[in-house]
């Protein structure tokens, strides 16, 4: 006999599995012991059915949600029945574990109650080192992923209740900061245990099979609301293709294509023409790019969506293998964030044809990662630092500035907190005027952070990206100003490129300086309003010079008041000029 679903009753159960997640999140934010998950907040957190579906997601990295359907697959896969109460499998690697980078570990818990198998808590961390080459362990001149670390298959952390010390040591032994590591995993184990408590009460509230049935329900009923935001979208195929700048001295660009293919309800997504994988550490592999794939058509939707994988079933992906978007082992990934967001970029791309005002253009590229490590008065650091910017502007809006880009939900570091636990000095960290793409609509402000070391000795590595190929903008908008980094030594100062194919040795009074790309702007520049263009002149975010080359709008120096006479003729002048 079906179950009745009382839509009263349904409501609380997903609330309820949404309140778990989110418990989950809140659990690992304040137990975590590294900066990059404590303070950047690089981790996420899921609670899946008796089958391994995910029926809730913390708030936390959007770009990572998506993911956890494909190592549910692998553990249902490689475990089947091999599971019981107590147990906790531990995983990172991408090649055969579902996992997405090696310092992205995964921790599961299967949840039973009365001896049968009703769930799974799930949780990913950012750790700060897993070994590898250089400290932090994302190397973009990594060539394959045995020089990025520690590889952890699928196994069991814990059995029966009992845990496995082995394990626990071999991590240890392959990180450079075993008490940070080890306190995080124990954060992500104190997050399990929330969701067990969270899932045990629904079981015994409502029963087994009924939270089931609702969970199917949840399920079908996310299914329904995705499918009818697709419906509102035209048939047809567009085809869009952004480019990742490329790695080393004189790069080569990447291509990133799309082809977006809505029919009905479904939509389809498919990359082949991207860049093959290359011997760096930037390939993505395949969770990830469901991910931002599952990430930006949701991002389209007016109504909100139940964070379940009902969602997800009217979205295919294909990626052909042996690409940048779906590599094959033993192909380097450590850096590989930076083609996922590359993914999410080219998507908006590809919509903007056909609902440019449900899209925003192109924001500063993702996070930059700046990872340094060294040793100080005898004892190890590690800095892994994901820096995050800009949006793009959208239909009616300016671009965000000083946010997490939209695929992902992190947050920069305090300064003080850098300064207080590491021998590093942060010396600029502001907003960057003239630098979002002018149009209608602005975009968001690039920022510079400009780090001063203060150790005797250090090792860095960097990811940027958007220097040759800038965050483009939309109807008529320009793109956002270019990425730069900067190692400043004795006064000289030598620009690198974005993505180095080496690591670099920092000693005492070397300065790094990161500016980072600012987004892309929405509409014709002439058409913004002249007293936007003021408040972003009296905000600092304008100069007199930009307000009236890229927006045609002439202020007084002296009274900082509009010209509208002037303004009227610049911008009739210009164009005219243009036609």
């Amino acid at each position: 006999m079906s179950l009745a679903i009382d839509p009263i009753t349904f409501e609380v159960i997903q609330n309820a599995l949404a309140s778990v997640a989110d418990e989950m999140a809140l659990v690992i934010m304040r137990t975590a012991y590294s900066p990059v998950v404590r303070d950047t907040m690089d981790y996420s957190t899921a609670l899946c059915d008796r089958e391994g579906r995910v029926v809730a997601q913390g708030l936390t990295l959007a770009v990572q949600l998506g993911a956890f359907p494909d190592i549910m697959r692998c553990v249902r896969r490689d475990f089947g029945t091999d599971l019981g109460a107590g147990d906790v499998l531990i995983a990172n690697d991408p090649y055969g574990s579902g996992g997405q980078h090696l310092p992205d570990i995964y921790i599961i818990k299967p949840i039973f109650i009365g001896g049968r198998l009703e769930g799974f808590a799930a949780t990913m961390a950012h750790h700060s080192d897993v070994g590898g080459l250089t400290p932090g362990s994302v190397a973009i001149h990594a060539t394959e992923i045995h020089q990025e670390g520690l590889r952890l298959p699928l196994v069991k952390l814990y059995e029966g209740g009992r845990e496995c010390t082995t394990v626990l040591r071999i991590i240890a032994a392959n990180t450079r900061t075993p008490v940070q590591v080890l306190g995080d995993l124990r954060a992500q184990l104190a997050a399990c245990a929330v969701a067990e408590r969270g899932l045990v009460q629904l079981v015994a509230r409502y029963g087994a099979e009924a939270l089931a049935g609702y969970f199917d329900a949840l399920h079908d009923h996310a299914e329904r609301i995705m499918r009818a935001e697709i419906a509102a979208v035209p048939d047809g195929v567009y085809r869009f293709t952004d480019y990742i700048d490329g790695v080393g001295e004189t790069p080569t660009p990447l291509a990133i294509a799309v082809t977006v293919t809505v029919s009905g309800d479904s939509v389809g997504i498919d990359f082949t023409g991207s860049a093959g994988q290359i011997p760096a550490g930037i390939n993505c592999p395949i969770a990830m790019v469901n991910s931002a794939c599952y990430c930006a058509i949701r991002s389209i939707a007016s109504r909100a969506i139940p964070n379940c994988e009902g969602y997800m079933r009217p979205v295919t992906v294909t990626a052909p293998a042996g690409t940048l978007v779906n590599p094959l082992f033993p192909a380097a990934c450590g850096a590989r964030g930076v083609i996922a967001y590359r993914v999410f970029d080219a998507i908006m791309g590809a919509l903007a044809q056909v609902i440019p005002e449900k899209v925003m253009a192109a924001g500063e590229g993702g996070p930059s990662l700046f990872s340094i490590g060294g040793t100080e008065r005898g004892r190890p650091f590690v800095l892994t630092e994901v820096m995050v910017g800009s949006w793009g502007a959208r239909a009616g809006r300016d671009g965000l500035e000083g946010v997490s880009n939209p695929a992902a939900n992190l947050s920069n570091q305090p300064v003080e907190l850098i300064e207080a636990e590491l021998p590093l000095k942060i010396a600029r960290y502001g907003l960057v005027p003239d630098t979002g793409g002018p149009g209608r609509f602005r975009g968001g402000l690039a920022f510079d952070r400009e780090f001063h070391i203060l150790a005797a000795e250090a090792l860095f590595t960097v990811r940027a990206d958007r220097r040759d190929h800038p965050p483009y903008g939309l109807a008529g908008g320009g793109s956002g100003s270019p990425s730069v980094n900067h190692l400043i030594r004795g006064g000289v100062d030598r620009a690198l490129p974005t993505m180095p194919m080496e690591g670099f040795i920092l000693r005492k009074g070397d300065v790094f300086l990161h500016h980072a790309a600012g987004g892309g702007g929405f509409g014709d520049p002439f058409r913004r309003e002249p007293g936007r263009v003021l408040e972003d002149v009296l905000d600092e975010k304008v100069t007199l010079a930009h307000a009236a080359a890229a927006y045609g709008v002439v202020i007084d120096p002296v009274s900082l008041t509009v010209d509208e006479a002037a303004t009227r003729r610049r911008r009739a002048g210009t164009a005219a000029a243009a036609d």
